[in-house]
């Protein structure tokens, strides 16, 4: 077999770069501008390397029974990670991908092509455009995973964007997503806000340094109408190489605090990471 050669190719926003992982014969990491974006490895869709995506299989893992096909939309595509890990572990799933960068998305449909019959459908469009045109009631599970460079854009953030969100998912649906801040977590707590006034149950996993404001990290925010299985997705988050913990209840109330919903006329995008945050080297 002939050895993996890094890749490089301007994208839509930026420099997309795929470079082989030389412990995993047929693993890639992706990143934009040095970001990392995701990783890969194409012979076993189920390992999820980033401690973020091993969080928000958790809970894609208990969202319903071991084995039910989902109906789910993916907002941010990057190399399409969490598409192959339902397509692997939910046989028979029907997933749309939104992707705004179509270059990016001809990179990884090229270089890290998906399986045939993988019930994935990739749409270049900005995410929340092509979320407004979606149809009610038509998604089991929404994953927002929208990085522009290293920053949540601005109108993934309003009250009207999570009502969309609502709007679109069925009535049991859980919304997932994404998101990056640290201390004193003013956009973290107005996400919070935000979704709680949309959904009647929110969770946010991220690890306890996070939490205490240590440092800026990643943090997943759960949220729907019904409650999920915290108590296994938190024994699980617990259990990982990387421990995170689950917050929910009276315990995330008071860390939203009198944090207030975002309109769109004030959104802002999330805070830039300090430097070496994400970055690779």
């Amino acid at each position: 077999m002939s050895e993996a050669i890094p890749v490089s190719r301007a994208v839509d926003h930026g420099t997309a770069k795929l470079m082989p992982d030389v412990d995993r014969e047929r693993a890639w990491l992706l990143t934009v501008d040095g970001a990392p974006q995701s990783y890969v490895d194409l012979d076993e869709p189920t390992y999820l390397e980033f401690e973020y995506t091993r969080r928000l299989g958790y809970v894609l893992d208990a969202v319903a029974e071991p084995g039910r096909a989902l109906d789910a939309v993916h907002l941010g595509g990057g190399a399409l990670t969490l598409p192959r890990y339902l397509a692997a572990t939910r046989t028979g799933s029907r997933q749309d991908v939104v992707e705004a960068d179509r270059a990016l998305l001809d990179l990884v449909v090229e270089r890290l092509p998906l399986p045939a019959g993988s019930g994935v459908a990739l749409h270049a469009a900005d995410a929340r455009a092509w979320l407004e045109g979606a149809p009610d009631d038509s998604a089991d599970v929404l994953i927002a995973d929208v990085f522009g460079g290293s920053r949540v854009p601005a109108h993934l953030t309003s009250l009207a964007y999570a009502r969309e969100a609502e709007r679109v998912l069925r009535p049991d649906g859980v919304y997932l997503a994404n998101l990056a801040d640290g201390a004193p977590f003013g956009f973290l707590r107005s996400q919070l806000a935000t979704f709680a006034a949309v959904f009647e149950e929110l969770a946010l996993i991220a690890e306890p340094g996070v939490l205490r404001g240590r440092r800026f990290g990643n943090a997943v925010l759960v949220a729907s109408h019904r409650r999920v299985d915290i108590a296994a997705v938190a024994r699980r988050a617990a259990a990982d190489v990387f421990p995170a913990r689950l917050e929910h209840g009276p315990a995330l109330r008071d860390f939203i605090g009198g944090a207030l919903p975002v309109q769109d006329t004030e959104a802002v995008p999330s805070p830039e990471p300090p430097d070496g945050a994400f970055g690779i080297g």
